[in-house]
């Protein structure tokens, strides 16, 4: 009877302790914490999470100890004051539980997102690019940590399964600034921009809304019914192929829903403390009617910039379309897998070859915000030269982020006038000075007048400018360069190694 007794009592501790612990919420953290991780030096550094509403928690780091009261829904942020670059430490998390992470460092993180360009993988490419395969043996890098839903050091087998493009513009730039580096991915194949903003980052643009009042945005009703269009017509040629003995194109997606990719790979980093961006996503467009790359990258900067509460942080993207253009010199491993050059073709181009590459260009127009010049470095849906594209992306980030004296722009338009019968135009990042490469012929300007006709135009460099003429256009109006997609034959470069940029000096 007594033990019965007493094996009932210690049921009852048991029950009660498993009930005690079953109420109360351990202090968790996002996943963007862990062992291993990097932290932003230089600017005060969030820390956030759940646990018990009203509960107190502490975070120690080196010599701070600041404390948090969750709110009434279990959320609570500290923020540590700016930090500086110094030797690994732990960073411990204190509520009711405690939480430790080890190795943590202090240097500079910075963002990699988009699509299959920014997602593929180092493992893949490797096989491809003896560049970026060299730099995968050269490994490890004990100041270089890579974050995908969870820290990890720069090990070999690491590595291969990170971001290819991410990785091989990470390596160089600490190898450069001589600080840890921290690389955060989000990226998903065959992805559109629409994808990558919250629904509240897509409302709150002006640009966005000015479209909706006009009319220029499908309603949801009216995309689902354009879908059912679109794929009626798909079903007829798929039967047309499949007869024929051909594979049917991919079926048509239906509308996107606005912020999901979002919500699931950027939303649970934000707001820890990074550096920039580096974006690498256009192939897919937005797959929002009615809305073009330019207005959509606009809501989708201004939304993250928001969102993580840093102001204006740098944003780097990647043109596009991919390569398409020669290189300076292909024997510099960045640009040896350009495409050759080529001699210009018979007629001009048509008025909608090279918008898509021109409008690319420039969402650069939005506040601190970068290129990273592609054209040079090799063409295809998913290029094979990741370690080149890595390499010009920390060039990039060198001179536009960090200050560092380095041309990171080929010659852009800065305006023309028109002498006569010929068009003078003025260049910004004229660098040490512009060239003509493949040959002493300046190919990739056309002029056209009044009528709006194009043709190709006779050019010469003339100092710091380029002269351009054409017999048929004996009054000049306008002028443009590399007016293509792909445009081999544009050969303007800056001394520097940089290819011209795309222009149209009409609107």
């Amino acid at each position: 009877m007594r033990t019965r007794m007493l094996m009932n009592v210690v049921l009852c501790a048991v029950f009660f302790s498993t009930m005690a612990m079953t109420a109360r919420a351990d202090v968790k953290l996002s996943w963007a914490f862990g062992d291993h991780m990097v932290l932003q030096r230089g600017i005060p550094v969030p820390v956030w999470g759940t646990a018990d509403p009203g509960e107190t928690v502490t975070i120690t780091f080196r010599d701070q100890k600041r404390s948090a009261t969750a709110d009434a829904k279990g959320n609570w942020q500290v923020k540590l004051q700016p930090l500086s670059v110094g030797p690994a430490a732990e960073l411990i998390v204190t509520g009711k539980n405690s939480v430790t992470f080890r190795d943590v460092l202090v240097g500079d993180v910075w963002v990699g997102s988009g699509q299959s360009n920014m997602a593929g993988g180092t493992g893949h490419y490797a096989r491809k690019d003896e560049v970026l395969a060299a730099m995968v043996t050269a490994a490890p890098y004990p100041k270089l940590r890579l974050c995908r839903r969870g820290w990890l050091e720069a090990t070999s087998g690491n590595i291969q399964k990170f971001s290819a493009l991410l990785f091989s513009f990470g390596q160089p730039l600490q190898k450069e600034l001589g600080v840890p580096v921290g690389l955060i991915i989000g990226a998903v194949g065959g992805t559109p921009s629409g994808r990558w903003l919250s629904p509240g980052m897509f409302a709150a643009s002006a640009e966005i809304q000015v479209l909706d009042k006009k009319g220029a945005i499908p309603t949801r009703e009216k995309q689902l019914e354009q879908h059912k269009q679109r794929v009626a017509k798909w079903e007829e040629k798929a039967e047309e192929a499949k007869k024929a003995g051909k594979k049917p194109r991919r079926k048509p997606r239906g509308p996107i829903t606005v912020g999901d990719l979002y919500a699931a790979h950027i939303a649970p980093v934000v707001p820890y403390a990074i550096r920039g961006v580096l974006w690498d996503q256009g192939e897919s467009g937005t797959a929002v009617p009615g809305v073009d790359q330019f207005t959509m990258m606009g809501a989708l900067i201004d939304g993250w910039r928001d969102a993580w509460g840093q102001g204006e942080f740098p944003f780097l993207y990647v043109q596009k379309p991919s390569g398409g253009g020669c290189a300076w010199d292909t024997s510099q491993p960045a640009t040896r897998m350009a495409d050759a050059f080529a001699e210009q073709p018979a007629k001009p181009n048509t008025a909608a070859s090279g918008r898509y590459r021109e409008h690319h260009i420039r969402i650069m127009q939005h506040p601190n915000t970068a290129m990273v010049t592609a054209s040079d470095l090799g063409a295809s849906v998913h290029p094979l030269n990741k370690s080149g594209y890595g390499e010009r992306a920390c060039r990039v980030a060198l001179g536009f982020t960090y200050a560092r004296e380095v041309e990171i722009y080929g010659p852009m338009y800065d305006s023309h006038v028109v002498e006569g019968g010929a068009v003078r135009v003025r260049f910004r990042h004229l660098g040490k000075g512009l060239a003509t490469k493949h040959g002493e012929r300046l190919q990739g300007f056309e002029i056209a007048g009044s009528d709006g006709g194009y043709h190709w135009a006779q050019a010469k460099i003339d100092g710091d400018t380029v002269v351009a003429s054409c017999p048929e256009v004996t009054k000049p109006a306008s002028v443009r360069y590399g007016w293509g997609r792909q445009h081999r034959w544009a050969n303007l470069f800056n001394k520097d190694g940089l290819p011209a940029l795309t222009f149209t000096s009409q609107p």
